[in-house]
């Protein structure tokens, strides 16, 4: 459905108009005006309408409508899209779950599609929407702000995770804890949602580079004014803080749980030892109680009175040798 419609003229909101065919014409009568179509999960023939009157690629369109893409951007003849994946990450369950924008940029417009969880879109408006300087710029300060927005969310998810990995590392490596299944799987699960988070910030990294004109991506992007590329080479650097904080974490759960699997074979030794123990102590007794108690009648000391006792004192005192040995050596 469409969330917002409304035309920018010299950075600032001029009215809100309902029929997007109707602002597309009148923005594109100015000079200085853009319209900014706000969209989310769009039916198949409600985006029909919209991609016939802006003009958009039928690939883009399909990427648009079926949604589950990677961060990428893609330059047509008449406009530019560009999908990034914004992030929420829930410290109750420790559950990562990636939304979706795709962003349309062209001649007089911008077109957000959103998928799933997540406001960047309608942040981003209402934040350009205090500051026209930004928004005078046209599409450009648009696609800037989406991109921005999603990349510093990514910042705060990551410290989010820091902040529960360093807690697990705590209940791992505390002297009371149990070590049991539930805690390798606690730690699996939370280094799953790691890797759910490097699907969105990993394959940004090329599209940002290319808009920021960096290195090998280029110099220089259709639709986007060149004087922005120092903005989104602001934006690059912190998506590679992003990267480089992803990780130091997946490489830390890694260890941990590494370490966890360690414990737990420790743990496992210690008590196959007692249990050895146990049994060594026990096997003396129950050697000697099984030979005295074969009813044979030729066996030595059967008729001394004093054999009885002379047996459990002989028991006792090889149960107690072998206890003060495993003690010594550590076992029990």
């Amino acid at each position: 459905m469409i969330v917002d419609c409304g035309i920018y003229r010299a950075g600032r909101r001029t009215e809100r108009a309902g029929e997007f065919t109707e602002a597309l014409a009148k923005a594109r009568a100015w000079d200085d005006a853009f319209v900014w179509l706000s969209v989310r999960d769009p039916s198949e023939e409600e985006f029909g309408r919209i991609s016939e009157e802006f003009g958009l690629h039928p690939l883009a369109v399909e990427d648009a409508l079926k949604a589950h893409q990677r961060p990428k951007l893609e330059v047509y003849d008449d406009s530019l899209f560009m999908v990034v994946k914004p992030v929420r990450y829930e410290p109750a369950s420790d559950r990562v779950s990636l939304g979706e924008v795709m962003v349309f940029v062209g001649d007089h417009f911008v077109l957000t599609v959103r998928h799933g969880e997540g406001s960047a879109p309608d942040q981003v408006r209402a934040r350009l929407e205090r500051e026209p300087e930004m928004l005078a710029h046209g599409p450009t300060a648009v696609l800037h702000g989406v991109a921005d927005a999603v990349v510093d969310h990514y910042l705060e998810v990551a410290a989010e995770l820091q902040t529960d990995l360093e807690e697990l590392e705590a209940e791992v490596f505390s002297p009371d804890s149990s070590g049991s299944r539930d805690t390798a799987e606690r730690i699996y699960t939370f280094k799953r949602q790691i890797v759910e988070f490097r699907r969105a910030t990993g394959p940004l990294t090329a599209p940002l580079g290319r808009l920021a004109g960096a290195g090998p991506f280029g110099h220089g992007v259709p639709f986007v004014h060149d004087a922005s590329q120092p903005f989104f080479r602001d934006v690059s650097d912190h998506l590679l803080r992003v990267n480089e904080s992803v990780e130091s974490l997946d490489r830390l759960v890694s260890d941990i749980l590494s370490a966890h699997l360690a414990q737990m074979g420790v743990r496992q030794n210690d008590d196959m030892r007692k249990i050895s123990a146990w049994a060594a102590m026990a096997a003396v007794p129950t050697m000697i109680a099984g030979i005295y108690g074969m009813n044979f009648e030729a066996m030595p000391e059967l008729d001394w009175p004093g054999s009885y006792p002379v047996v459990i004192l002989v028991m006792g005192g090889v149960v107690v040798a072998l206890h003060r040995q495993f003690k010594r050596r550590g076992w029990l």
